[in-house]
């Protein structure tokens, strides 16, 4: 279980794909992830991995073929940037809302507008999944969590303050470039009861 206050940016060191196996391997600057260990649960943009191999200064995960093309993971390559963070816990205070590292879907870039020290991005929003963001609501995209500002012509907006901007990889991405999706758990159970009564 995450927060989606992620830790900070990381790189892509390594992507080897072999028949159905799949890893990765992310560095990160010193003191980033400074307790990582080898069974650890940590989110790669969004997505819920599990370190297998650990170093100094780096990770290596496996993904199954179905996590890697469902997700951003298949057009990354070399020294792109990813978002990480560890997983909660329970001790701590809990900040951002509850991500599962689960990704929804890949979404698209439709609009980006600089207002002040913010950047305005807006999103297509996929037809299944329409009735899980609203205004107000809370998205996590590329596993950085957002309050939806606005919903309109299937589309949808979020605001980036400049600690985002520094610590993570969506002030870079433009019109057209997709992210990792996943939508607040709490409304998904509330779809699917409310389906359940029509």
């Amino acid at each position: 279980m995450f927060s989606g206050v992620v830790a900070g940016k990381a790189k892509i060191a390594e992507i080897n794909k072999k028949d159905e196996t799949i890893t990765m391997t992310v560095t990160f600057p010193t003191g980033l992830l400074s307790d990582i260990k080898i069974g650890d649960s940590i989110a790669v943009n969004g997505t819920c991995l599990t370190a297998e191999k650990v170093e100094p200064n780096e990770f290596q995960v496996t993904m199954m073929p179905q996590t890697f093309e469902k997700t951003t993971f298949k057009d990354l390559k070399v020294n792109d940037d990813v978002n990480v963070e560890q997983a909660m816990k329970a001790d701590s205070r809990f900040e951002g809302h509850i991500v599962t590292g689960h990704v929804d879907d890949v979404i698209h870039i439709t609009d980006r507008h600089i207002n002040e020290n913010a950047i305005e991005l807006w999103f297509s929003i996929p037809n299944h999944l329409d009735k899980q963001i609203v205004p107000q609501g809370s998205v996590a995209l590329n596993g950085v969590s957002l309050t939806v500002m606005d919903v309109k012509d299937n589309k949808f907006s979020v605001g980036l303050i400049p600690h985002t901007q520094d610590e993570t990889n969506l002030s870079s991405l433009k019109a057209g470039d997709e992210v990792n999706l996943e939508t607040d758990i709490l409304g998904k159970y509330v779809q699917k009861n409310l389906s359940k009564e029509n």
